[in-house]
């Protein structure tokens, strides 16, 4: 039976499906290991005698690494076959993890997180693009989302629960488990995958000659301002909701909130996208991330905030961090329809960056209390803001 006689239309055909839900494993377990630190930071410090301040830079390490590295070995790894290319990823992403879990100290810990980035870094982006060339063209955007989509379910799932088996067993199982994760992964690339041959070579200059277009120079860095915005305190979730209040036994369900706010943001401002344009959805977005900043410094000057109200900030912040990225991708995408699979790559380093540049940030204001980072990520919301009201004025200026 060929691939196209056994599926209806509309759906993914089986053995392509097989394929993007092990792809999609891949990137659950980027995205775990991406922010899981967050969830147990102060454990981390303290076990590895360091501040939380200098632990929370291992956040910054993993995504400032992701961004530089992803559009390079992006251009390296092309002629390689992408099994290759995804099994060595997860390999690096594995060990890294393993490293981490056993790190003696603080400086083990940062390096071994600028590892994984590495292996971060060649996974996501193979690994969406080998979603898309697995399905019938009018069937990768669908493929894409299922792919990408394992990163958002990692901040519903991944984080919560990597935070419930730190309190259980310690941080270091929680990082095993992140191995044991990408490992498996590894496993069913390659067992399940079909084979996929590499691209032609060509320069990284040749490649990022989309950046003179002048309406993609102009919308990435508004991901990176709209990012930094969102990941100023995420990266030290924990004593910010403490300083609101919240019990150490209640830190996972409000992270939980977080991530359901994730996944619902990405899945319904890619529908409103469709339907209203980027313009209308990134207003929203940011004027609710704005707003649940303002509200939580505010709480966090009284001294205390009710967990449900809490929830609710954070299910909001949640939303309009990853609410962000569909129009974002719209954008790009309208403007470099040829070069879609670099655009949207790019905006993923973009994205990276800007949490590197907000847990970076954070770090420095982190010993000025949490009142002054919810303050400053409010404020980071509003400037985000004002980049979408210029970018309107541009696109109404713009010659037809």
């Amino acid at each position: 039976m060929t691939r196209s006689s056994s599926s209806s239309a509309g759906a993914l055909p089986a053995q392509g499906l097989g394929s993007v839900a092990i792809l999609a494993l891949g990137t659950f377990a980027v995205g775990t290991d991406a922010f899981i630190v967050s969830g147990f930071l102060p454990s981390i410090a303290q076990s590895l005698q360091a501040s939380n301040s200098m632990t929370g830079l291992s956040v910054t390490v993993f995504a400032g690494t992701y961004a530089l590295l992803a559009p390079v070995l992006a251009t390296v790894t092309a002629p390689w076959s992408r099994n290759r290319v995804l099994v060595g990823a997860l390999v690096v992403l594995a060990v890294a993890n393993l490293l981490s879990a056993l790190a003696p100290d603080i400086w083990t810990l940062l390096a071994s997180r600028a590892l994984a980035a590495v292996g971060a870094a060649a996974y996501t982006p193979t690994a969406t693009a080998a979603g898309g060339a697995l399905v019938r063209p009018e069937l990768r955007a669908r493929a894409f989302s299922l792919v990408t989509g394992g990163l958002t379910v990692a901040t519903a799932l991944g984080v919560p629960l990597g935070n419930l088996v730190s309190q259980w067993f310690g941080w270091r199982t929680a990082l095993g488990m992140v191995a044991a994760l990408a490992a498996l992964a590894c496993v069913g690339v390659a067992l399940i995958m079909p084979s996929l041959p590499g691209q032609a070579r060509s320069s990284l200059r040749a490649r990022l000659a989309v950046l003179r277009r002048p309406a993609v120079a102009w919308v990435l860095p508004l991901t990176v301002v709209g990012m930094t915005a969102c990941y100023i305190v995420y990266a030290y979730s924990v004593p910010a909701l403490q300083a609101l209040g919240i019990a150490d036994g209640h830190i996972g369900m409000m992270l939980l909130c977080y991530g359901v706010g994730a996944v619902l943001g990405n899945l319904l401002a890619g529908y409103a996208t469709d339907r209203w344009g980027p313009t209308p959805v990134s207003v929203t977005a940011y004027v609710a991330m704005a707003a649940s900043f303002g509200i939580m410094a505010w709480l966090a000057v009284a001294g205390a905030g009710h967990d449900v109200a809490v929830g609710l900030l954070v299910l909001v912040w949640g939303m309009s961090s990853w609410g962000q990225t569909p129009p974002q991708q719209l954008r790009l995408t309208n403007a470099a329809p040829q070069e879609a699979p670099l655009v949207v790559a790019l905006n993923a380093s973009c994205i990276y960056l800007g949490i590197a540049l907000g847990t970076a940030l954070g770090a420095g204001l982190l010993a000025h209390g949490a009142v002054l980072g919810f303050a400053v990520s409010a404020l980071a919301a509003l400037a985000a803001l004002g980049f979408v009201a210029g970018l309107a004025w541009q696109e109404r200026a713009r010659p037809r």
